[in-house]
């Protein structure tokens, strides 16, 4: 992945502009030595940067500017604006930077400055071991050396690739819509060169708190100083007859992916069991290779539990538009050759069938390095385990929420990256307690929904906005306060909720939900 070039718009920059020109706490969009560049303005000074996300290519003219930052509205990374820095993920590449230079009264984009120098970091710990080569793997890894830190850092994969962009695999990759090369989120180069050793086709099958030591699946073990857990979550399994054919995929895995891409074809005929956003996405993508689609499903409709009745008959009806057809109320009783059969006799033809009925964490290693548990890694605000030394982070961690006040897990990628930059730099003695409000993102076709807090269940529910016209807002409600806020074409309110939800400012919620209403 990498900065998607901007199309040119504005004025040219380097001809010169007024202060004013840019509202302060806001932006200009304009362009400069041939790049779309963002300015913005912090008071008496200007930053000039570079105007798409690094992650997607976001239009960032179209983001946020809070305090020191800029948050990109598509999937809401974040970067300083005064060195470029990618601080908060998805994105993990700095923005590019030009100077801004005064003459008279007028101001004027220079040249391109050099990216942010290495920082050097003297740390007691001798050595860091990351178990898990995913999302929250991958950004401890990168965070590590980011800020610093010089000793041994090795990274174990049970995959046999080097990590990957996870979301890419249900959306565009599988939709045939992004190549290969979109996938990897670094090539092996990017590790070798930063001397992070990393152990691809690999497994930890013992843990050791005492001695400090990790076992492998060749049979050899690592030392560590800190040990980061983040082996994330495995499918859940179909406990049918016929569900270990070789019709029947799941999606986890790069590999996974592959598998199911080279079983789609135009004309032929795919059943996906589930209706979570797993499995929703998968149906989306396949539409788009032309092939036949059903969902089996217990539920009465999509995502019901999760995001409530008009957001779940909403999605349902953005599938339908496509032809996907729904079979509620049912559950597989078996697969067949060519067929499954549901708990009522239906029998659905089927070529493939990919199963995205959850997932479980992977707590086996935790469980046998004996640390504490309840449905995942108990872990502290700082994403430290019950044994000294141990952190865990992503779909394994079960952490102290401030700002709902319990104890939550949560399976979302942005997440895992996140408590994966905190447990690095807590790694590292920052002491710095996890309290990102959670936040993911699901793509139907053309439709995005955003999703920022966490409501494991409310009490009311309250829509904003036009489903009709697809642009509206959803807040989910418990004992009256907000916990979370989910959009549909509502870039910048979802950006100003999140904001909201980490100030815990229920006010400034309730009035941005009028505005929209208004």
């Amino acid at each position: 992945m990498g900065e998607t070039p901007a199309e040119l718009k504005g004025p040219d920059l380097t001809k010169g502009f007024e202060l004013s020109d840019v509202p302060d706490n806001g932006t200009l969009l304009g362009h400069a030595h041939g790049a779309a560049v963002l300015l913005v303005r912090r008071g008496g000074e200007v930053f000039a940067l570079a105007a798409a996300c690094t992650h997607y290519g976001g239009p960032l003219a179209e983001g946020l500017v809070l305090e020191c930052q800029v948050r990109c509205p598509w999937h809401h990374a974040c970067f300083d604006v005064r060195s470029g820095e990618a601080v908060i993920p998805p994105a993990l590449d700095p923005l590019r930077r030009w100077g801004v230079e005064r003459r008279g009264s007028r101001l004027f984009v220079g040249a391109e400055l050099a990216p942010p120098k290495a920082r050097s970091l003297r740390s007691p710990v001798e050595s860091v071991v990351i178990v898990g080569a995913g999302a929250a793997g991958n950004a401890a890894a990168e965070t590590l050396r980011r800020e610093g830190y010089s000793g041994p850092v090795t990274m174990i994969g049970a995959e046999a690739n080097v990590p990957v962009d996870r979301p890419n695999l249900s959306k565009d990759f599988l939709a045939g819509a992004a190549p290969e090369s979109w996938v990897p989120l670094r090539d092996a180069k990017f590790y070798s060169s930063r001397q992070i050793e990393l152990l691809e086709a690999t497994r930890a099958v013992g843990l050791d708190p005492r001695g400090r030591r990790v076992r492998l699946s060749d049979g050899k073990s690592r030392t560590y100083g800190a040990l980061l857990l983040a082996t994330g979550a495995d499918p859940v399994k179909l406990d049918v007859p016929g569900g270990d054919r070789s019709l029947v995929h799941y999606l986890r895995s790069f590999a996974d992916s592959r598998a199911i891409v080279a079983c789609a074809r135009a004309g032929a005929r795919a059943v996906v069991v589930g209706a979570s956003f797993i499995g929703l996405e998968v149906a989306a993508a396949l539409r788009a290779r032309g092939m036949d689609v059903r969902i089996v499903s217990p539920e009465r409709r999509p995502l019901e539990r999760i995001m409530g009745a008009e957001l779940g008959d909403f999605v349902r009806t953005v599938h339908e538009e496509h032809a996907v057809q729904f079979h509620l109320r049912h559950v597989l009783r078996a697969v067949e050759v060519g067929s499954v059969i549901l708990d009522d006799g239906t029998v659905l033809p089927a070529d493939l069938v990919v199963a995205g009925v959850g997932v479980r964490p992977a707590l086996t290693l935790a469980e046998q390095g004996g640390l504490h548990l309840d449905r995942g890694v108990l872990v502290n605000e700082y994403l430290e385990t019950s044994a000294a030394g141990v952190y865990a982070a992503g779909d394994i961690a079960r952490w102290p929420d401030p700002h709902t006040g319990k104890a939550i897990r949560v399976e979302h990628w942005v997440v895992a990256e996140r408590q994966g930059q905190v447990a690095a730099r807590n790694i590292l003695g920052a002491r710095e307690p996890f309290r990102a409000v959670p936040f993911f993102w699901s793509q139907h076709y053309d439709i995005p929904i955003n999703y920022v807090g966490h409501a494991d269940g409310w009490d009311r529910l309250d829509v904003a906005g036009s489903v009709a016209e697809r642009s509206f807002l959803v807040a989910y409600r418990a004992a009256g306060r907000i916990s979370a806020v989910a959009s549909v074409f509502r870039d910048q309110e979802s950006l100003r909720a999140e904001a909201l939800l980490e100030r815990e400012d229920q006010a400034s919620l309730e009035a941005l939900l009028a505005t929209v209403r208004a």
